[in-house]
């Protein structure tokens, strides 16, 4: 199951604020909010106090609490890797550390008699598998990777996809954050740039990061990093298709109403015997067989990456199939050009391999 989170700070926000964020996040089908307790510099008795009544709205709001924790916030709550009682107290659901305690007690906490789902740090190489061989509950086992408060900082999108694709046959829920681009947003810290996981998605359409994530298909649960996000930035979220790679088309002039059905039809797949030079969704030609693929004139002579075509009658055999292009090739008159994938949607494209099914929406 995918899940959309949020993530809030109470010690940097008014509590109502907060609790309204929260309502509002549920409202739209959010199912999770992250929490630091990493920043948190109070006395035990108020942090047990505050985050109590925290988790108590979020539940309310249908809302699983995973706080951020270490060392130095298990001594401060008087709690360890075999005594979870306080977090349980709150009603904490996940337990993320920041950082790991030693091996057997890494095995020792995923055992506490709460349920509560303790949740390693994705963005490091844990031996995790080694635990699970050694007797920790998998089934209190996940993963969340790091966000990134400060630029140029976060991850790389190669190092990343090497570290889940290790973590992936584990069968671990995977976490990572998007970030808001809201003005003022904050996280824990001195910083507000934003609080992506993933460097490349810092000044991207939060929609975009999230289809990119999904697309990836890597992670399960996708949390907004910063606070607070806008309501429709959350709507954009709460209404994305997460069922398939979705990616977007600015469509060119001139494109006739049967070009703008093919292309936001529903069939589209690569196909199996790809190349490097286009994704080719060759089901719309069997689909619109019977219809008129009127040929009209590039005024181009080569295609680019990202330029969006359909095969016209003067190939009438292929006419109907989309291709989407991957690198430079002739404008030849057998295509019109219908569209083009731009700017940053230009990343989904190469998530999309063999035979994996793909949507188009203008």
């Amino acid at each position: 199951m995918k899940r959309l989170g949020i993530s809030v700070y109470p010690e940097r926000a008014p509590k109502e604020t907060c609790y309204e964020y929260m309502k509002l996040a549920g409202s739209y089908g959010f199912q999770r909010v992250f929490t630091c307790l990493l920043s948190v510099d109070e006395d035990r008795e108020k942090i047990i106090a505050d985050f109590t009544e925290f988790c108590k709205v979020a539940h309310e709001n249908h809302l699983t609490v995973s706080v951020d924790t270490n060392g130095t916030v298990f001594r401060r709550l008087g709690a360890g890797p075999r005594d979870l009682a306080v977090f349980a107290q709150m009603g904490v659901d996940i337990i993320r550390l920041d950082e790991h305690f030693s091996d057997m007690e890494d095995i020792a906490i995923t055992k506490n008699p709460y349920g509560i789902m303790i949740e390693y740090n994705a963005s490091s190489t844990q031996g995790l598998d080694v635990m699970i061989k050694k007797g920790a509950d998998r089934s209190n086992m996940c993963i969340c990777s790091n966000f990134y408060p400060q630029r140029n900082t976060g991850m790389g999108l190669s190092r990343w996809i090497e570290l889940n694709r290790w973590y992936q046959p584990l069968g671990l829920n995977n976490a990572a954050f998007v970030s808001s681009r809201q003005e003022h947003t904050h996280g824990p810290w001195e910083v507000y740039d934003g609080l992506p996981t993933l460097e490349i998605h810092r000044d991207l359409p939060i929609d975009l990061q999230l289809r990119h994530l999904n697309a990836l298909g890597l992670c399960n649960d996708f949390l907004i990093g910063n606070a607070f996000a806008s309501e429709a930035e959350l709507k954009a979220m709460a209404e994305t298709d997460l069922s398939r790679i979705l990616i977007r088309v600015d469509v060119a002039e001139g494109v006739s109403d049967l070009e703008k059905e093919i292309i936001t039809c529903d069939i589209h797949a690569s196909r199996d015997d790809c190349n490097e030079l286009v994704i080719r969704s060759s089901y719309p030609r069997l689909q619109y067989k019977d219809k008129d693929i009127v040929p009209r004139a590039n005024g181009r002579e080569v295609f680019t990456r990202g330029d969006v075509i359909i095969v016209n009658d003067n190939l009438k055999h292929y006419a109907g199939e989309l291709m989407i292009v991957l690198t430079e090739i002739k404008a030849d008159d057998v295509y019109n050009y219908v569209g083009h994938v731009g700017g940053g949607e230009q990343l989904l494209l190469d998530c999309i391999r063999p035979a994996y099914s793909f949507a188009l929406t203008i």
